[in-house]
């Protein structure tokens, strides 16, 4: 999938719920999902102090975010069901919540692993 400049701006203009929105009906479509990867997947904190991992529909979304503490992290896809088999899994044994679509501005929606799943879930039936 490729980004374009116009569609970037129009989707990080968006709420943060019409993100995650975004983001499932996207990742179910193209059956990846992007992180930030050097020596080890960017982690950040949510506001109440808990770690979260941070992830973005398209690898544009992801490089727009790879500055600050992510300065040199480079977009990194996951596949779909290692994603949803593999990743989500350990992330709820770690305690590390899902940030769904961080933008330059803002944190990213944070749901519970069950709720991102249930929402993809709902997503793949329609396919």
């Amino acid at each position: 999938m490729k980004v374009t400049p116009k569609q970037m701006e129009a989707v990080l203009a968006l709420s943060g719920v019409k993100r995650f929105e975004h983001f499932v009906k996207v990742i179910v479509d193209w059956r990846e999902v992007w992180g930030l990867y050097q020596d080890g997947w960017a982690l950040a904190e949510a506001d109440d102090g808990t770690i979260v991992f941070p992830l973005w529909p398209a690898k544009e979304y992801a490089q727009v975010c790879a500055a600050n503490e992510w300065s040199g992290y480079e977009p990194r896809s996951i596949n779909l069901s290692d994603f949803m088999e593999v990743l989500l899994p350990k992330l709820q044994l770690d305690d590390i919540l899902p940030s769904v679509f961080f933008t330059p501005t803002s944190k990213g929606v944070t749901p519970s692993v069950g709720d991102l799943k249930l929402a993809i879930e709902a997503e793949l039936q329609k396919y």
